[in-house]
């Protein structure tokens, strides 16, 4: 299990009843699952509109637009502004999904009409809404100089290394349906008396890992099960 877009984490599992009552998992799994929040709607369909059994009318509206004749598209629309929407710059990657978030303002190339200028777009074959021509003329953007702070925080490398949302000074409890809490011994305790255990035998703590296949499960039971750890990892 070496591949770095796997993830590993540790399930108590209630034999008698057959369900998850939480996960105890590090900070890759933790920001995973918080960078489902960034992730745009067409994107979610588009990720499972090949999974079986999907519920809800998305998958036939992206299906329409996928197949949709460009004659019925207006000239300074694309389809894959909805069928391969971009991600916000301030979004986390999704290694697991191999989504990453787009590169930095400054990486990125604008471009204006070679004829008016108060319009700026990021694809050089957008029509300009004054003259209709190409806006096909690039721009050099200036990156604004990081605040003091930022600077201060930057040289210090905090949060550097460790990128995503949350930190990884803690384990996290994830329950079945994806309630995030810091972990303690106080929070399992209490989760167990919950939950009526009373016979300590009938738990089992079982490592799972997570791949592309169980993102994709853990994802689509995200969209329609209060009991998604138990629907990815116990009826798989």
């Amino acid at each position: 299990m070496a591949d770095s877009k796997v993830m590993s984490l540790k399930l108590l599992i209630d034999k008698k009843e057959k369900r998850v009552l939480f996960a105890e998992a590090g900070k890759d799994f933790v920001d995973f699952l918080f960078s489902i929040l960034s992730l745009p709607l067409g994107t979610i369909t588009s990720l499972l509109a090949k999974q079986p059994s999907m519920i809800g009318s998305l998958r036939n509206l992206y299906n329409s637009i996928e197949n949709l004749s460009e004659q019925y598209i207006q000239p300074n629309q694309h389809k894959s502004t909805f069928l391969k929407p971009k991600l916000p710059v301030s979004a986390l990657p999704v290694p697991l999904l191999s989504l990453d978030p787009p590169p930095a303002a400054a990486n990125r190339k604008f471009y204006c009409c070679s004829n008016c200028y108060n319009r700026v777009t990021g694809d050089a074959n957008t029509l300009c809404p004054n003259c209709r021509r190409k806006m096909s003329r690039e721009l050099i953007y200036v990156d604004p100089p990081a605040t003091a702070a930022a600077a201060a925080t930057t040289a210090k490398g905090v949060g550097e290394e460790e990128g995503g949302l949350v930190k990884g000074v803690v384990t996290y409890m994830v329950m079945d349906d994806l309630v995030v809490t810091p972990m303690s011994t106080i929070s399992s305790i209490t989760l167990l008396n919950r939950f009526n255990i009373v016979d300590l035998s009938v738990l089992q703590e079982k490592g799972v890992h997570l791949g592309i296949d169980e993102a994709l499960k853990l994802l689509k039971a995200s969209l329609e099960s209060k009991t998604v750890l138990t629907s990815v990892f116990l009826e798989a």
